[in-house]
């Protein structure tokens, strides 16, 4: 099967070699730099998928159509991405592999002709340069659309991705993107201080912080009237627990989630952004929360502070102190 990978990014260049050795046909996409090491030299994936080399035809845009297509640019960038290859792809299927709540409906107003698809994956790779990937944790991707149960068509795709790495049709999809968000929750702290994401649960202060961000975040969703999807042990019913717990009590989910990563160091997809002086994606996580508030007329004060303090660092370049983080937060209680 003829399958192109927009972005060769760390989830793009995973997914183009894993798909390559089950034996389809890849073309991916890349930025300049990137394009001339990869022609040069391959992609090479290490860590939990094993250790695996694959040399694809690498371009700067399509120039032929695919018999599907997985747009892994971060979710800034989608749009654009989209657009630019928009005379080739739209028409021949397309799945979305990205974070937040809007990359599907970006790809279906963009390709009215093409069936577009969702992934979730809660797959952590790390981007070491390009076309050099390490999978920190191997975990299963979630495909689908809609909030309805999954067609025949996602179950025909999820049967492709499946042979390539573990795949699952999900059902409620729209509620699974929700469940994706509260995980995404632990994305915005280790941008802001530096640390790994098991090194921001470790800090009592900074764990704190997050179980309030996840809660904010749960409590969102239900005015928002969303009923949440199973990923891994999270369900509708145990987030609904989750969120009415004092916070104390609260923190044993992040505690849980920093125990499956393991002991390789998970830096979260939006600190190694800031690692590389681009852009991160908070305004599709926290920043979604603070938007989807604003939309069930109320607010969303952690989601919004810890959005604003990512912002801060991409300018500044210059990661707080855990001190200095838990100060900016007894501000804001203190102003409530």
């Amino acid at each position: 099967m003829q399958i192109a990978v927009i972005g060769a990014g760390a989830l793009g260049g995973a997914f183009a070699t894993l798909l390559a050795q089950a034996g389809h046909d890849l073309t991916i996409t890349a930025r300049e730099v990137a394009r001339s090491l990869i022609r040069e030299n391959g992609i090479r994936l290490t860590g939990g998928y094993g250790d695996a080399q694959c040399r694809v035809p690498v371009r700067e845009i399509l120039t032929e159509i695919p018999d599907l297509t997985l747009v892994c640019t971060k979710a800034h960038d989608a749009a654009a991405a989209i657009a630019e290859n928009a005379d080739i792809l739209d028409g021949s299927p397309v799945i979305v592999v990205q974070n937040g709540l809007d990359g599907v409906t970006i790809a279906r107003e963009l390709l009215p002709q093409s069936e577009c698809f969702g992934l979730l994956t809660l797959i952590a790779a790390h981007y070491i340069g390009p076309g050099r990937v390490r999978v920190t944790t191997a975990a299963s991707s979630y495909l689908g659309r809609g909030d309805g149960g999954a067609d025949a068509a996602t179950r025909r795709w999820q049967a492709v991705l499946d042979a390539a790495f573990p795949t699952i049709a999900a059902d409620n999809f729209a509620g699974a993107q929700w469940t994706k968000l509260v995980i995404n929750m632990l994305n915005a702290l280790p941008a802001i201080t530096g640390l790994s994401v098991q090194a921001v649960i470790k800090e009592a202060p900074l764990r704190r912080i997050l179980t309030e961000s996840m809660q904010e975040t749960v409590q969102v969703g239900q005015a928002r009237n969303v009923t949440f999807a199973p990923l891994q042990s999270l369900s509708d019913r145990s987030l609904g627990l989750f969120a009415r717990l004092p916070v104390t009590l609260g923190q044993t989910l992040p505690l849980r989630m920093g125990v499956k990563m393991g002991p390789v160091a998970n830096l979260g997809s939006t600190l190694q952004s800031i690692k590389r002086a681009q852009p991160t994606e908070i305004d599709h996580l926290n920043g979604v929360v603070v938007r989807e508030a604003a939309r069930a007329g109320m607010s969303a004060p952690v989601n919004a502070l810890l959005t604003e303090l990512v912002h801060e660092i991409e300018v500044t370049r210059s990661f707080l102190t855990p001190a200095e983080v838990v100060a900016r937060f007894d501000a804001l209680a203190g102003s409530r």
